[in-house]
């Protein structure tokens, strides 16, 4: 069983969590649970993100809120928000530290999202 290492509900108007989009962050994966009646949960496998960008608009700075953009290696979520969420600074450091302890212990390399002629997920190849 995963442990919990954060879970937080995406934040609307003045920074009140009134939404029905919840985050969860266990050891190895990411949940996004959305919807009221029809509900939809997204499990993204930490090892397989990518890249983490932490964007902050002026509006989000000043009800210290932040969303965090996540590039992966996964066909059915690409690219995904964690959006409009507190201490987002901090939120993004766990995760990118927890990620890069499942490549660790998973063994992830470059060469996992390398294609069969040495192209990247981009098309491009690298000798």
């Amino acid at each position: 069983m995963d442990n919990i290492l954060w879970t937080a509900r995406k934040r609307t108007i003045f920074g009140l969590p009134l939404s029905f989009t919840v985050y969860t962050l266990t050891d190895t994966k990411l949940f996004i649970k959305t919807g009221l009646f029809n509900i939809r949960e997204e499990e993204v496998r930490l090892y397989r993100i990518l890249d983490i960008t932490l964007k902050r608009t002026f509006e989000e700075r000043l009800f210290g809120l932040g969303t965090i953009h996540c590039c992966t290696a996964d066909k059915t979520a690409p690219e995904f928000d964690i959006k409009r969420i507190r201490d987002s600074k901090e939120i993004r450091t766990l995760l990118s530290d927890q990620v890069e302890e499942e490549r660790s212990i998973r063994y992830v390399g470059v060469r996992e999202y390398m294609g069969e002629n040495g192209e990247d997920m981009d098309g491009e190849t690298h000798e």
